[in-house]
């Protein structure tokens, strides 16, 4: 049987405390599917004397993670830091630059210094891999990378930031204002004290950077995606979704046009009847669009320690077993550059919620304005001021919904300016695009 694979781990929050417990009580298993044996052989963190509920007592340890990475008697590095600078960056390019594979869960360092980290490891040989960068437990970067090397991917989506679909679950099914949602979330653990890069997008940007790498071929680059958060999102949105038959969902989209790769993370309506639409709460789901099969969607804890883990270590046996692909599916000299594409090509159905003023004639202004534009509806709906949300009086603003055809955001933004121009309306538009599925 081959040496056993010495591994060093630079980070023992969650994830790394659960990765030491996972390697110790699966020793056995490990060993007969990797046919050697797995050993963390040295660790790095930032207190030595904190509990973790863990033997570290065999461990090496190191106070730099730098060091931990240049170490002669380790194999693997797993970066489980954080950050897309810092030591976590500077920690990654030593190990790779001394020979060794390196496994990480970094996906801020992935978006922004994926390319140059792909490249470094190309030139030492080395393997880079991260499938707990993206969506935990759900094995979507092997899917990519692997499962499907053979399939033309057309469009990847997918709910990717547990948060957000925590708070959209609780709006919807307690009729909550997205306020009171975030504050419980605060308070379950599940969002931060300071949440907005989970809620404006951020979060899920990163991770779409990744995977539009891994569908399409191009250089991960958070910069070239489209991002809005779920901080606007009205209960009265949800309602209105749920009467149409969809359900609101925070999604990053990479998808494959005429025009090139159009990447965006934005809140958007898909069909309660769709895969994605049935995932709630915490829970994480990405769909690929890929030709020649059905769509296939997997779904799964998107966060957590056990469950990011359980990542890292799959990775960690496929570097035993001898596995090693290019990072992101292609060497880096093929892996194209990609522009921000304009939002104002993208071209879908939209939702559209106005509080339209309670006299003669406001519908079919609106109406004119969009037929104007070439947009035309599917339905409009429009609601009795008598306990309406948002109604300021029995006589004052209604709401009126209206769902549109395929068009394109430009055209919409047009003719709500022009509606805006008219006074037929109060205060701002809310408009949410409709994801096809």
């Amino acid at each position: 049987m081959a040496a056993p694979l010495k591994v060093g781990v630079a980070g023992l929050g969650t994830v790394g405390s659960a990765l030491v417990a996972q390697v110790a009580s699966q020793r056995e298993q490990l060993t007969a599917r990797c046919g050697r044996a797995i050993d963390i052989v040295a660790v790095c963190a930032r207190s030595r004397a904190k509990n973790r509920g863990i033997d570290l007592k065999k461990m090496k340890w190191f106070s730099d993670p730098v060091a931990l990475a240049r170490a002669p008697g380790i194999d693997v590095f797993v970066e489980l830091i954080g950050g897309a600078g810092g030591p976590a960056k500077s920690a990654v390019e030593a190990a790779l630059a001394s020979g060794k594979s390196v496994v990480t869960a970094n996906k801020a360092l992935l978006a922004k210094h994926g390319v140059k980290l792909a490249g470094l490891a190309e030139k030492h040989h080395v393997a880079l891999d991260f499938e707990a960068a993206v969506g935990a437990a759900i094995p979507i970067v092997k899917t990519l990378r692997e499962g499907l090397a053979g399939n033309k991917i057309e469009r990847i989506y997918g709910i990717l930031n547990g948060t957000c679909n925590y708070i959209l679950t609780r709006m919807e099914q307690d009729k909550l204002p997205f306020a009171d949602c975030l504050k419980e979330a605060q308070r379950l653990g599940y969002a931060e004290a300071d949440p907005s890069f989970d809620i404006e997008g951020h979060d899920t940007a990163q991770k779409l950077a990744i995977l539009a790498s891994l569908a399409f071929g191009t250089k991960a680059d958070q910069s070239a995606i489209y991002v809005e958060g779920i901080s606007s999102i009205a209960p009265a949105d949800l309602a209105a979704a749920d009467e149409l038959g969809y359900r609101v969902k925070l999604l990053g989209v990479a998808v494959k046009t005429p025009k090139g790769i159009e990447q965006r993370v934005h809140p958007t309506m898909v069909r309660k009847d769709s895969s994605i639409a049935q995932v709630m709460g915490v829970t994480n789901a990405v769909t690929i669009d890929a030709a020649g099969i059905n769509p296939l969607t997997l779904v799964g804890p998107g966060a957590g320690g056990a469950a990011t883990a359980s990542a890292v270590l799959s990775d960690i046996a496929d570097i035993a077993r001898g596995i090693k692909t290019a990072p992101f599916g292609l060497p880096t000299a093929r892996l194209t550059t990609v522009r921000k594409a304009p939002m104002q090509r993208h071209e879908g159905g939209y939702y559209i919620r106005l509080l339209a003023r309670d006299k003669p004639g406001t519908v079919a202004t609106i109406a004119t304005r969009l037929a104007e534009q070439d947009i035309s509806l599917e339905s409009i709906v429009q609601r009795h001021a008598a306990g309406a949300a948002g109604a300021e009086s029995k006589n004052g603003p209604v709401p009126v919904i209206l769902i549109t055809y395929a068009t394109s955001e430009d055209a919409v933004r047009k003719a709500l300016a022009a509606v805006g121009r008219d006074r037929v309306i109060s205060g701002t538009p809310q408009v949410i695009r409709i994801e096809k599925n």
